[in-house]
C-alpha cells in the first residue's frame, strides 16, 4: 500500500461526498486497528495461541454469514477452483496468522511500543518488496534512514527489534500476496481463514483437552470477548476496503500512520512502557524516513495527476 498510488487516467473518480465517506471509513479502520492494544488484554487469561485460534474460527463464521447476506460466494468458489489463487491465499493465510501471533504476543507481553514501530516501517518494507518483485522505483533515502533507525534501536534494545521486524515483514509479505490475486476483502479473508481453520480447531481442542483453555471456563464475558475477535478482525478490514474504493490510495497511504501513532501513544502514555532517549532517536529517524517517503510519493502522485489532466495531442 503505497501513497504513490492514485486514480489512473480514465478511472472513475468518486464525487466529493463519496470521498468524504471513504476518508471516514479509512480513519475508522485505522482507529480500530490502533486500539487493538487495549482490546487483546481483555481476552486474557487466554494465551496468544488460543486468542489467534479463536480469531480464525470466529472470523470464518462472521465472514460466512456476511457473504451469505451479501450473496458474495461466487468469488469464494472461484478462489477454491483456481489452483494459483488458492496457493497464493494459502501463503497469505500463513503470513497473517504469523502476524496475528506476533502482535498478540507483543501486546500481552508489554511490547506495544515495539509493535507500533513495526507498522511505522511496514510501508518501507512494502517498498523494498515492490522493488524486488515488481521492479518498482526505490526511494533510497527513506530506506537508508530506516536501516539506520534499525541499527540505532538494535543498540538501544541490545538486540535487533525482532517484534517490529517480524510484524513489518509478515504484513508486508501478506500485502504482496494479496496483490498477486484479484479477490475482494471479504471473500479473500474467508478463504484464508478456511485454509487455516483446521489447525486453529486442533489448537482449541488440544487446549481444552489439556485443561488450559480459557474459553468456556472464565465466565460468559470472556467467552463473548473471544467470540468477538471475529467481528474485531473483519470490521476494520471491510472499512478499509470501503475506503480504498472511494479515495485515492495516496490518501489511504497517509491514513495508515494513524494506526501506529495510536499504538505508540497507548504504549507510552496508557501502559507506561519506557521510551528512553536512544529509543526516541530511533523512532525519530523512522519518522524522518516516512516524511521523505511520503513527500516523494505525493510528488509522484501529483505529477501523475497533472500528466493525466493534460490535453492529449490529436494526430492528423
Amino acid at each position: 500500500m503505497s501513497p504513490a498510488q492514485h486514480f489512473p487516467r480514465g478511472a472513475y473518480v468518486p464525487p466529493v461526498d463519496e470521498r468524504r465517506t471513504g476518508v471516514a471509513a479509512g480513519l475508522a479502520a485505522y482507529l480500530l486497528w490502533g486500539l487493538f492494544p487495549l482490546y487483546f488484554p481483555l481476552l486474557e487469561p487466554a494465551g496468544g495461541l488460543e486468542i489467534v485460534a479463536h480469531r480464525v474460527a470466529w472470523s470464518l463464521l462472521f465472514i460466512g454469514v456476511l457473504l451469505t447476506v451479501l450473496r458474495g460466494w461466487s468469488q469464494v468458489r472461484a478462489a477454491f477452483t483456481d489452483r494459483r489463487t488458492l496457493l497464493v491465499l494459502a501463503g497469505a493465510a500463513v503470513l497473517i496468522v504469523v502476524n496475528w501471533l506476533v502482535f498478540v504476543f507483543a501486546v500481552n507481553s508489554g511490547h506495544v511500543v515495539e509493535s507500533s514501530l513495526g507498522y511505522f516501517i511496514n510501508p518501507l518494507v512494502s517498498v523494498l518488496l515492490g522493488v524486488v518483485v515488481f521492479r518498482e522505483r526505490l526511494q533510497w533515502v527513506a530506506v537508508a534512514l530506516a536501516a539506520l533507525a534499525v541499527v540505532v534501536l538494535t543498540v538501544d534494545y541490545g538486540h535487533p527489534p525482532w517484534i517490529a521486524l517480524a510484524l513489518a515483514g509478515s504484513f508486508g509479505l501478506y500485502g504482496l500476496m494479496k496483490k498477486l490475486v484479484r479477490v475482494e476483502a471479504a471473500p479473500g479473508l474467508f478463504v484464508e481463514t478456511a485454509l487455516v481453520f483446521l489447525p486453529a480447531l486442533v489448537v482449541i481442542v488440544v487446549l481444552e483437552a489439556q485443561g488450559s483453555a480459557a474459553f468456556g471456563h472464565e465466565g460468559a464475558g470472556n467467552a463473548l470477548l473471544l467470540a468477538s475477535a471475529g467481528v474485531a478482525t473483519a470490521v476494520p478490514l471491510l472499512l478499509f476496503a470501503a475506503a480504498a474504493r472511494r479515495v485515492p490510495l495516496s490518501t489511504v497511504g497517509l491514513l495508515q500512520y494513524v494506526n501506529p501513532l495510536i499504538q505508540l501513544a497507548i504504549g507510552v502514555f496508557v501502559l507506561g512502557e519506557p521510551m528512553p532517549p536512544a529509543r526516541l532517536v530511533g523512532f525519530a529517524i523512522v519518522w524522518l524516513a516516512l516524511i521523505v517517503f511520503s513527500a516523494d510519493s505525493l510528488r509522484q502522485a501529483h505529477s501523475a495527476r497533472r500528466d493525466a489532466a493534460a490535453p492529449v495531442p490529436v494526430g492528423i
